[in-house]
């Protein structure tokens, strides 16, 4: 994806507030980060705190270094952009927003089938049951897991993919499916994947055992989509994903 320099200023108007609580919800509202309309979840409430114009901008730019906060400069197209700055804006009682951004990413035209997948990935109406809550694409979603790199050939094929990574991890007796993050002296990171979304875990690592395999299944997240919304998705990644 090519990046162009771009200097727009778009006042947040009604369309700006649509379009960018749709991308707030599938880039921002995740769960692990901020709440929906800007509540508080893993992250800090946005909404009613007082945030300038200036700082809402710079901040969804460039991120906040040290956080979990990524740069959105560079991963979402120029309208998105525009449009999730109006949206934050409007959550701490800027009405008439003027967006300016001094860069981002090219837009990239998909083919309607493609499209229509990438719309389905980060559906923010099936809520954490869509794929962007585990995957991360062109820099939106949350990586819980690796990066895509072999993608299925059709629908069930991707309904059978094994999960080798998973494995049975042990706290305190109780068992559960996880995927490991790290494992060091002090402590230990693992993703329960006992219920949606996965759970980011701490525990001591004296207290942790871990055996490989497990009887996890992608599948068992898949039910939200039917055969023909996953070729699309398919389609997508395919063409995303290169």
């Amino acid at each position: 994806m090519k990046r162009a320099l771009l200097f727009v200023i778009v006042p947040a108007l009604g369309w700006a507030q649509s379009a960018g609580e749709k991308v707030f919800a599938q880039s921002c509202a995740t769960g692990y980060c901020h709440g929906a309309k800007g509540a508080p979840a893993g992250a800090p409430r946005l909404a009613a705190r007082g945030f300038d114009q200036a700082y809402i901008t710079n901040t969804i730019m460039r991120g906040l270094p040290g956080t979990a906060m990524p740069a959105f400069g560079t991963t979402l197209t120029r309208a998105d952009l525009t449009a999730v700055v109006a949206y934050v804006a409007s959550l701490n009682g800027i009405a008439n927003a003027s967006v300016n951004l001094v860069s981002g990413p090219a837009e990239t035209p998909l083919s309607p089938e493609p499209e229509r997948g990438r719309a389905l990935f980060f559906d923010a109406v099936r809520g954490f049951a869509r794929c962007s809550t585990c995957h991360e694409v062109n820099g939106i979603g949350i990586s819980v897991t690796t990066p895509i790199a072999n993608i299925p050939t059709d629908a069930g094929a991707l309904r059978a993919l094994t999960t080798p990574d998973i494995r049975t991890a042990t706290v305190g007796g109780e068992a559960m499916p996880a995927l490991i993050v790290s494992q060091g002296k002090t402590r230990a990171l693992f993703y329960d994947l006992t219920s949606v979304p996965p759970v980011l875990r701490t525990v001591d690592p004296g207290a942790l055992q871990v055996a490989e395999g497990s009887a996890w299944r992608h599948s068992a997240v898949m039910g939200a989509y039917n055969d023909a919304e996953l070729v699309s998705i398919l389609a997508y990644l395919h063409e995303a994903i290169k």
